[in-house]
Formats: structure tokens, C-alpha cells, sequence
């Protein structure tokens, strides 16, 4: 902000002084007074009727007789006064971030390079992350925006589509967002030394860019990405249903708010993977490979009967269901909240049969509250499990079809874990186990394995809580208060 800009937050009232300016008001809160971005407000008429409610009375009387749109009195602006200022600040927007990707791309990146003594290719791309491919990307958008920007009349602009036709490579930003907590503490590392702080220093002053240090430059993606779908609610606020644009806008927003969700849904499965990783490592006798060469989030857990051939012979088990696979455990005697590795279920290869209380064919044996895990290839492996309860039964059955749902979206979008990140958490997971330490399932890793399940956002999330880039809040049930109340992982 600059000196003479006002602050304020969502719900403050601004009395209006001066609206004389399309773009920059100049406004009063309490004893502060200074200039802010009119789109950022919805104007109010006598504090207690909506802005746009009053324009499209007032517009439809007078139009009726003059044909001829008017504005509302002294410097207030009508609807399309209105649009015109939220266009022109998205696109006043997009070339001042186009120019700052710029200036970061060849201030920073590009004298970087030149420095083989001081940094390697694989800090840079720490650093900075995927940003040359955001500033490609960037470019042809704002291309796409210019040819659909009336330049005499904004307000008849439509750039809804031009949001809906990139909407896919948007999803380039959730690569940096997650990458974006490791360039920070890799260059809190460097700006340590003199050397590197005196380096960015030089490279701001030589761009003549304005005095933010880098970490600063490089939030702006973070922070761009959650602007849009704010613009373009602000934008179909303004824009009549009857405009020609009004669809593509409506449709534009629901986009980037999925891109948002999209972007959180996978920064929380990153965050995730450290925990995974931890867990595995408290597990005794463990075979096979690890869980994350597969899989990435933990669904559901929760102990059943599981009823092995040919003796038809029945053991308690605890289950951990992954995307892609299920792992079962048995529960040490004496101290129950060590667990031995028993095996793993391939799910990709597995349909879900939901049984009928009774005599199972397969199996000779009665069951209640069952299921049967079936292979999808001739002769292969048959599972049945019983849960306790109904309830418990069917929360199974959810649980095996959010798994599947989740594997195919994770195919739709293009959602994979790196190596470099897998190895990563299994080497932390490593240090916090060393050999020889009797291991267990810990309280932390066990809270972490209660809070799992498949997130469902409701369509009418607040933006604030969408945009955060943070795992969402998740509504406590009384099946998770139940499981806590349960033995097996206490000492």
C-alpha cells in the first residue's frame, strides 16, 4: 500500500468523499481517510439498500423513457459504470502481473543462472519453482484477454470465456503453491549469508524493480491465483443477466473456484505424505514396497473381521484404506498400540460385493454386517470382512467407493507425487525411527489416522476458507469421537 491508500477489511462501511476517478475512490473510516480501488466495494445508497438493487430500478424507469442509461447522482457511477471499473482493474491487474513475472524471470532467474558458483540448477528450481512456465502461460492469456477487451466501451467486454478455454492450465499454479514453503526456506538459508543477501539486492536494483525483497516477489502467484475467482464474482455482480457475457462469467467463476479447491485438495495431500511416511515407519515387520510408491492419502481406517480360507478361520484386524490399496495390521497382545504388518490388498484389481446377512457360498460360514473383496482376474484372492456394527459396515462401503472415485480423479487431473518428494518423507520417516527403537503407533500419527477421510467441499463454501490454500476445517462425526474412545492404541 502506499502512503496515501486507505486499509480496510471485509464488512468496514467507507463513506465515500470523492468518486470523481473511475478506479481510485477517496474515502472515510472513522478518523482515517485515503484513496482504494472502487471494484473493491459495493456501493451503498443510504446505508441501507443495495447498490445494484437501486441502479436496476432507477435504470428501468429511466430507460423506459429516454432510452438512455443515466448516472446516479454526483461521481456515483451506474451498473455499467460499475463493469467498466472491474474490467478495466482486471486487466490493469494482469499487465502489472505480467511485468513483475517479468522482471522476476529475467532480474532474478537469468543472473542466477550466470552464477554457477553460487547456485546449482536444482536450488533455482527450489527457488523458484515452476514461475518461467506460469509466465509462458501468463502471456498468452493476457494475449487472449486483449482481443476480447473493448477498449471504448469495457463494460460490453467479454472475457468469461477466455477464464473457461485456460481453465485446465491453470492447475500449472498448484505445483508452485506446494513448492512455494520450500523456496522460502531455502532462501531464508541463503539471504543468511551476506554474499547471496548483497546478490538479490543488486539483481532488484539492476531490474529497477520496486524495494520488496524476493521472498516477497515470489508470493505474488500464490496470491494471484486466489484473486481471480474474487474478480469475477466482483464482475457478475456488475454484469446483467441479459449481457451476453453473463454465462461465460458465471461459468468462469465456478471454474477458478474449482481450480482453488483443486490447488488446496493437493497441497493438503502433500502435507499428508510426511505423515503417511511416519506411520508406515512405526509399523513392525513391514514387506513390500512402501505405501506412498502407490498411493497418497489415507481414506479410512478401522478394525474388522477378516475370515481367511479354507478353515474359514477369523481374526481381528485393523485396515488402513489408500488410494489404490489397503493395508491390514495385527495388533500386538501386551501393547496394543504396536502393530505387526500382516498384508496389503490391491484395489485397483478388487470389486466390492456388499453381502446379505446369512450363509456365504464361498466361504461356508454365516455372516452378519459383511462384505466380500473380490478379484477382478479369474482364481484370484477372495476377502470377506465383517464389521460390528451396520453402521460400520456401511461406512466401509462408502469409504471403497470415494477410494475409487478419488483414484479416477486423480487420473482426470493429472495428481502424482514426485519421487524426490517420496523419498524425502520415507528419509524424514527414518531419522524419527532409528534402528533398534521399539516402535508404535504415537499418539500424533494415531490422531492423524482418526482425521483421515475423503473430503467432500460443500458447493457453498465461503471464498475465505476456499482461497486459503490450507486444509479446509472438516466437521467432527460421532464415528471418529467413537473410535477415540476406543483401546487399542493406548498404552
Amino acid at each position: 500500500m502506499d502512503d496515501q491508500e486507505l486499509g480496510f477489511k471485509a464488512g468496514d462501511v467507507i463513506e465515500v468523499v470523492d468518486a470523481t476517478n473511475k478506479e481510485w475512490w477517496w474515502g472515510r473510516i472513522l478518523d482515517s481517510e485515503g484513496w482504494f480501488p472502487a471494484s473493491f466495494v459495493r456501493l451503498r445508497v443510504n446505508q441501507d439498500e443495495p447498490m445494484e438493487e437501486y441502479v436496476a430500478k432507477l435504470e428501468g424507469s429511466r430507460e423506459e423513457e429516454s432510452g438512455v442509461p443515466h448516472l446516479l447522482g454526483p461521481g456515483l457511477p451506474c451498473k455499467e459504470q460499475m463493469r467498466t471499473n472491474v474490467i478495466n482493474e482486471i486487466m490493469s491487474t494482469e499487465r502489472d502481473y505480467i511485468k513483475h513475472l517479468k522482471d522476476i524471470c529475467e532480474g532474478y532467474i537469468k543472473q542466477c543462472r550466470k552464477r554457477t558458483d553460487m547456485f546449482t540448477e536444482e536450488q533455482l528450481r527450489t527457488i523458484f519453482g515452476n514461475i518461467e512456465d506460469i509466465y509462458r502461460f501468463q502471456k498468452k492469456f493476457l494475449k487472449g484477454l486483449e482481443k476480447k477487451y473493448n477498449k471504448e466501451q469495457p463494460h460490453l467486454s467479454e472475457i468469461g470465456s477466455c477464464f473457461l478455454e485456460n481453465q485446465t492450465d491453470f492447475q500449472i499454479y498448484s505445483e508452485y503453491c506446494n513448492n512455494h514453503p520450500n523456496a522460502c526456506v531455502q532462501l531464508s538459508k541463503l539471504i543468511k549469508i551476506n554474499k547471496y543477501l548483497f546478490f538479490f539486492e543488486a539483481c532488484r536494483l539492476l531490474q529497477k524493480m520496486i524495494d520488496i525483497s524476493l521472498d516477497g516477489f515470489l508470493l505474488t502467484p500464490v496470491q494471484k491465483i486466489c484473486k481471480y475467482p474474487l474478480q469475477l464474482a466482483e464482475l457478475l455482480k456488475y454484469t446483467n443477466p441479459q449481457h451476453r457475457d453473463y454465462k461465460d462469467v458465471e461459468a468462469a467463476l465456478n471454474a477458478m473456484k474449482n481450480v482453488a479447491r483443486l490447488i488446496n485438495e493437493r497441497k493438503r495431500r502433500l502435507e499428508n505424505i510426511d505423515k503417511i511416511a511416519q506411520w508406515q515407519s512405526s509399523i513392525e515387520d513391514w514387506e513390500g514396497e512402501d505405501v506412498l510408491t502407490r498411493s497418497s492419502d489415507l481414506i479410512f481406517s478401522g478394525e474388522l473381521t477378516k475370515i481367511s480360507q479354507p478353515q474359514a478361520k477369523s481374526q481381528q484386524r485393523m485396515f488402513f484404506l489408500f488410494d489404490h490399496q489397503m493395508v491390514y495390521c495385527k495388533k500386538d497382545l501386551l501393547r496394543r498400540d504396536i502393530l505387526y504388518y500382516k498384508g496389503r490388498v490391491d484395489m485397483d484389481q478388487m470389486e466390492v460385493v456388499d453381502l446379505e446377512d446369512g450363509k456365504d457360498k464361498d466361504f461356508n460360514v454365516s455372516v452378519r454386517n459383511a462384505l466380500k473383496l473380490r478379484s477382478t482376474v479369474p482364481g484370484g484372492e477372495v476377502h470377506l470382512l465383517c464389521a460390528k456394527k451396520p453402521e460400520q459396515k456401511q461406512r466401509w462401503l462408502r469409504a471403497f467407493a470415494d477410494e475409487r472415485r478419488q483414484v479416477q480423479h486423480d487420473r482426470e487431473t493429472g495428481f502424482a507425487i514426485t519421487e524426490v518428494q517420496k523419498k524425502q518423507a520415507m528419509l524424514n520417516a527414518g531419522k524419527s525411527h532409528p534402528v533398534g527403537k521399539p516402535k508404535a503407533v504415537t499418539r500424533p500419527y494415531y490422531e492423524f489416522l482418526l482425521r483421515q477421510k475423503h473430503p467432500t467441499l460443500p458447493t457453498s463454501l465461503p471464498q475465505q476458507q476456499v482461497f486459503m490454500l490450507a486444509e479446509p476445517k472438516r466437521k467432527t462425526s460421532n464415528f471418529w469421537q467413537n473410535i477415540g474412545r476406543l483401546t487399542p492404541f493406548r498404552k
